[in-house]
C-alpha cells in the first residue's frame, strides 16, 4: 500500500486530529490522537500490510485473553490500518519502580507466552534459532557486524535452540514500555515483538522472573547478543556485545 503519511488519521474520522508527539524510539513517528471523541495514540512507521496484520490481530487477541494492550481502533470502514498508520487505545499508568512491580511484570509475560505456543513468525522476522544459520532478518544484518562478534552471538543463540517458542515483546526490561496502576500491568509498544524462545523476554531488574543462575546466564547472554545484533552501529550495540562471553 503506498504511504501517505499522516493524512491517512483522516481514514479515522472527520474529527481525527494529532495532539502531540510522543516517544516511540527510531522506527516510527508517535503521536497522541483524538479519534472518535477519545485519546488514543497514532504510529506512522513503514511496516508492511502483513507485518501490521499479524500486529495487530496479535493485540486483538491478546485482549479478547484478559490482557491489557493496546488494542487497535479500526478506521470508519473498519481496517486495522492505513497507509503504515496505526491507531490504538491509549493506556495510563506509570514504569514499574518496586520489585513487586517488576515480578507482576514477569508474571505478565509468562502469560503472553502461554497464550501464543506454536504462533506464526512475525512476516519477515527470524528467530534467534533461525540466526544460527541466516543472515538477515528484519532490522538485522549479521553481515555487517564483525565475524568474531556473529560467532559470539550464534554461541550465545545455540544455547537456546530446540525449546518450544511463542511470541516474545522484545523489549521489556525497558521501564518506558511497561504501565503499571494498582490493577494491571500492561505491555505497551509491541514493534519489536516476534516469535522466539521465551527466556529472551525474562531477563528484567532484579532477576524479577526468578531464573535460577544456568537459566539467567543462557538468558542474559542471549538477549544481550540480539540486542547487540537489533542495534548493530551505535555505541548502545557496541555495549551489549561486549557483555556476550568470547568463545
Amino acid at each position: 500500500m503506498r504511504r501517505v503519511g499522516w493524512e491517512a488519521l483522516g481514514r479515522w474520522g472527520e474529527d481525527a486530529a494529532r495532539l502531540e508527539p510522543l516517544t516511540g524510539g527510531v522506527a516510527n513517528d508517535v503521536w497522541s490522537v483524538r479519534v472518535g471523541g477519545r485519546l488514543a495514540v497514532g504510529r506512522l512507521g513503514t511496516r508492511s500490510d502483513a507485518d501490521l496484520a499479524w500486529e495487530t490481530g496479535l493485540l486483538r487477541h491478546l485482549d479478547r485473553a484478559g490482557l491489557t494492550v493496546p488494542v487497535p481502533i479500526p478506521t470508519t470502514d473498519g481496517r486495522s490500518f492505513a497507509g503504515g498508520l496505526v491507531v490504538m487505545t491509549y493506556l495510563d499508568g506509570g514504569p514499574p519502580e518496586t520489585r513487586d512491580d517488576w515480578r507482576r511484570v514477569a508474571a505478565t509475560l509468562r502469560e503472553l507466552h502461554r497464550l501464543t505456543r506454536g504462533w506464526p513468525q512475525r512476516p519477515g522476522w527470524r528467530s534467534s534459532a533461525d540466526l544460527l544459520h541466516a543472515e538477515t532478518g528484519t532490522r538485522i544484518d549479521l553481515g555487517a557486524m564483525p565475524p568474531e562478534g556473529v560467532a559470539r552471538c550464534r554461541a550465545a543463540w545455540a544455547r537456546l535452540a530446540g525449546r518450544e517458542t511463542c511470541v516474545v515483546h522484545g523489549n521489556p526490561a525497558n521501564p518506558g514500555n511497561v504501565r503499571v496502576t494498582a490493577g494491571r500491568v500492561a505491555l505497551i509498544d509491541w514493534d519489536e515483538s516476534h516469535v522466539d524462545v521465551p527466556d529472551l523476554d525474562l531477563v528484567l531488574p532484579g532477576n524479577a522472573a526468578g531464573l535460577d543462575d544456568g537459566a539467567l546466564d543462557v538468558a542474559g547472554q542471549a538477549s544481550a547478543a540480539w540486542e547487540a545484533a537489533v542495534c548493530w552501529g551505535d555505541d548502545y550495540s557496541a555495549r551489549r556485545l561486549a557483555e556476550v562471553r568470547a568463545l
